[in-house]
């Protein structure tokens, strides 16, 4: 499986893309026609295109064995911690969002929006994604990696 693994991004289309949740599928058949070229074993091919199709959050496919299970939680894992925040903010910049909500910057008193702000993200998408790890050893290093994210978010409000 480790082509899945090694191939799963080969596609990559904008966060703000009106088919970002192709972006997978795209990247399996990338892989694929890829795997193909070198000749790689075809009998695993139709796995290591559902591991990539399957990791993927925006595309929302279910995956169904253990291979694409970890590949999935290898994926949503580097979404949290310190590189998690890194790359939140790299993409809200690169979007042109603004840090924060100047009226609510932790969305204490409205529904976050994270098309609009950055630290919205972690409210709406980030803190959410280790109830939705599939492997022991990924809850629990979401947990640690989220934890991360939470001090950041306090050493924020001081700073604020």
């Amino acid at each position: 499986m480790v082509p899945a693994a090694w191939l799963h991004d080969c596609v990559s289309l904008p966060k703000n893309h009106p088919e970002r949740h192709l972006a997978s599928t795209l990247a399996g058949d990338r892989a694929i026609s890829f795997l193909v070229s070198i000749h790689y074993p075809s009998e695993y091919y139709d796995a290591i295109h559902h591991a990539i199709r399957a990791h993927s959050f925006s595309a929302n496919v279910l995956p169904n064995t253990l291979e694409a299970k970890i590949v999935q939680d290898a994926d949503r894992l580097d979404a949290l911690g310190a590189v998690g925040i890194a790359r939140c903010m790299q993409v809200s910049g690169a979007l042109n969002r603004p840090l924060y909500s100047l009226d609510d910057p932790f969305c204490e008193m409205r529904e976050p929006d994270d098309t609009l702000y950055s630290i919205d993200h972690f409210y709406s998408k980030l803190f959410h994604i280790a109830d939705s790890l599939n492997t022991p050893s990924a809850q629990l290093e979401a947990r640690r990696r989220k934890e991360v994210m939470q001090i950041f978010l306090r050493d924020l409000a001081l700073d604020i």
